[in-house]
């Protein structure tokens, strides 16, 4: 949004049971969605975005089911909709999978159900005796749920059943997170990709990582992001940790990041919930820290339970990493760095130019289909299940449209791109090289 109508909205203040869509502003406590009540995570916020891009087809029915309460003068949005890239690309897609079946197959749940019995299992184990071999399949199968369970589920991609979708989302706080701050912050980056001052997942690795390319007069620069391509990896491998000490946020159940973008989180809904995060939180740490230290209270236990942990991070927080930032990414797609205009950009074309691919079905299978990343950029409430599928189409209409497609064969390709990339934005060798307009 432009800073003006930003400035309007603000002044508007909305309330907690109200979200503007299209500068339209709803009055949602009463309002029953069948897909369920995510809409109520952003109550008090502009949710334009998130709307639109879960439902594709922008349908009106839902709207008029919604009492109007305001509307925001002269409103603005820096994403523009129904071009024509994005009318074919839904179009051809949805020749491929047909509405209304874009939910989990029989083979998404044969994977997730795989994933969930090998968990609880470990998980048995794990209390009985930790080891480091168990620590180490242990935490990898955290990351297993994160990517192939959870993800689908809070997108509400699993199943068209809301009780599905709800049960399965819990899968998020069983791994030391939560499933509401995952939908504050998630969804938060899914509209604004690369945003560089409203995606939370960007903003959130400041000031250890710069994944944004600020320019070399830059406050947020520090001499230390010279080393970030090193130091990368073990930063991540400290995700779970930092997570899961961090008490004041679940307490709260609002997320820093989103907080930090400008989301507003102070909504009777989000408060509603805070019972249940608190208390999968401490069963939690009660099944995965206290157990194996009553069991056997050592430093042998503790350092079982510290790679547990660093495992389960760099199963997530690498292949999060490497889906958005990689050689020549767009980590400017509404031109904030260039000021060159303030004409709106294509949303769709926007995802596709900030998100890479890698791999194909058997890197599916592993990563819950997240190697899919553009396709699940453009398609979020589309199981993961779909992506190997409609990839080949995807493809075919960016080389039509002239929109740039990152694939990469291979992960450990898309990996290197990552450190490169990451190293490169930490020198700042791109506006050394290009001082006037930063181009890679």
């Amino acid at each position: 949004m432009a800073p003006d109508a930003d400035h309007k909205l603000r002044q508007r203040r909305l309330k907690g049971d109200e979200v503007c869509i299209d500068g339209i502003i709803y009055d949602i406590s009463s309002f029953e969605h069948p897909g369920g009540d995510t809409i109520n995570v952003f109550g008090g916020n502009d949710a334009t975005i998130q709307y639109k891009m879960i439902h594709p087809y922008h349908t009106t029915k839902h709207l008029e089911k919604m009492k109007v309460v305001g509307k925001v003068p002269d409103y603005y949005s820096e994403y523009k909709w129904d071009t024509p890239f994005e009318r074919e690309m839904k179009r051809e897609v949805f020749k491929i999978v047909r509405r209304g079946q874009e939910f989990g197959t029989n083979g998404y749940f044969f994977r997730a159900i795989s994933y969930i019995a090998m968990f609880f299992y470990l998980q048995y184990l794990w209390m009985q005796e930790s080891s480091y071999t168990l620590a180490i399949v242990y935490g990898i199968s955290m990351g297993l749920i994160g990517l192939n369970v959870q993800h689908d589920a809070n997108h509400g991609a699993a199943s068209k059943k809301v009780w599905v979708n709800d049960l399965l989302g819990l899968g998020a706080d069983f791994i030391g997170g939560s499933k509401w701050l995952w939908m504050e912050k998630h969804w938060t980056h899914h509209a604004f990709t690369n945003h560089r001052e409203k995606d939370p997942d960007g903003l959130a690795a400041e000031p250890f990582l710069l994944f944004n390319d600020y320019d070399l007069s830059s406050s947020k620069r520090a001499g230390y992001h010279a080393y970030q391509g090193i130091y990368l990896v073990l930063l991540l491998c400290g995700y779970w940790l930092s997570a899961i000490i961090d008490i004041p946020v679940i307490w709260n159940l609002q997320d820093r990041g989103a907080l930090t973008v400008g989301i507003q989180l102070d909504n009777d809904w989000i408060a509603s919930r805070r019972k249940y995060a608190v208390s999968l939180r401490i069963l939690y740490l009660f099944c995965n820290i206290v157990v194996p230290l009553y069991n056997n209270f050592s430093w042998t236990t503790v350092s079982h339970i510290n790679v547990m942990g660093i495992c389960g991070s760099l199963t997530l927080g690498l292949l999060f990493t490497l889906s958005h930032n990689f050689e020549n990414v767009d980590r400017d797609p509404t031109n904030l760095n260039l000021n060159e205009t303030e004409e709106p950009v294509c949303w769709f074309k926007s995802q596709v130019e900030t998100s890479s691919t890698y791999g194909g079905m058997i890197s599916g299978w592993l990563t819950g289909g997240l190697n899919f990343q553009v396709e699940h950029h453009l398609f979020p409430r589309m199981s993961s299940a779909w992506y190997p599928f409609i990839a080949p189409k995807v493809r075919e209409i960016c080389k039509k449209h002239g929109v740039r497609y990152v694939y990469y064969p291979w992960l450990l390709q898309n990996m290197y791109s990552t450190l490169k990339y990451t190293h490169e934005v930490g020198v700042g060798s791109h506006w050394k090289d290009n001082p006037f307009k930063g181009e890679m």
